[in-house]
């Protein structure tokens, strides 16, 4: 049986979302995400502008891999900003699907979790489907979800640090108390090892661009996230042992004869 997941009625089998931005060319943009089998790719309406003809070289190795969109509102700083972004993007990439962010802070990139509910509330009853970029607060995700949010993307460190998972507790504090909620683990992970450990901790799903974007080999580098994701999932599921204090032979000792010299 295929291991799937539900995003806004939406059925998913990769749990590897993957961004358009940095590559060094369109072809290795294009041939990053054939290698990471992702479903879903995000794009930013202010770096492909399709509608004026700036980005059409771009939007057409974009279309050509016949992906779903997740259009973002990159380098929006407060909600009227952003909702007007997210309004183009509907028009222009015809998706009600937006990734909505809001940053209140140009040095670590962190939310403004004021301005992102409130978008987020408006948005919603717009009819938009709202993925919700924000930190890892306990009390901002459930107010992102009283205004109707269904899916929610915290942050694993802030965005382009590659520090993987800075606050295991808050994500799996998130998981414990919002189980039924789809989690996309979106911005600061580094290194294939940083999915796996979201997904081991029982993330849905994680989103990155710059960890692929940048390697010396993105195709090579997208390969490795796919299988990351997919050992974390192997691993949630499988149920990992649990934590020891102390040292616990793998080779039973009951009824094995000891020798001793005297």
């Amino acid at each position: 049986m295929t291991d799937t997941w539900q995003a806004y009625g939406e059925t998913l089998t990769s749990r590897l979302l993957l961004g358009t931005a940095l590559y060094p060319n369109p072809n290795a943009m294009q041939e990053s995400i054939k290698a990471s089998e992702s479903e879903i790719i995000t794009v930013s309406l202010r770096r492909q502008s399709p509608e004026d003809g700036g980005g059409e070289s771009m939007w057409q190795f974009i279309r050509d891999l016949n992906k779903k969109l997740l259009p973002n509102t990159a380098g929006c700083h407060n909600a009227k900003e952003a909702i007007n972004l997210a309004k183009m993007s509907r028009e222009i990439f015809n998706t009600h699907w937006i990734k909505l962010e809001v940053i209140g802070d140009d040095y670590n990139l962190q939310p403004d979790p004021f301005e992102l509910v409130e978008a987020a509330k408006i948005l919603t009853d717009d009819g938009f489907a709202v993925f919700p970029y924000c930190t890892d607060d306990l009390v901002l995700c459930q107010k992102l979800l009283d205004v109707g949010c269904e899916v929610l993307m915290p942050w694993g460190a802030p965005i382009g640090t590659g520090r993987g998972i800075m606050n295991p507790y808050s994500l799996e504090t998130l998981r414990q108390r919002l189980p039924n909620v789809p989690l996309i683990i979106d911005a600061g992970l580094g290194k294939p090892s940083h999915a796996c450990q979201a997904l081991e901790m029982g993330c849905s799903a994680v989103l990155l661009n710059t960890a692929v974007a940048k390697a010396h080999d993105p195709v090579l580098m997208a390969t490795g996230f796919k299988q990351a994701v997919e050992a974390g999932r192997a691993s949630f599921l499988a149920g990992a042992m649990p934590e020891r204090q102390s040292a616990s032979p793998s080779t039973p000792v009951l009824g094995t004869p000891f020798w001793h010299q005297s």
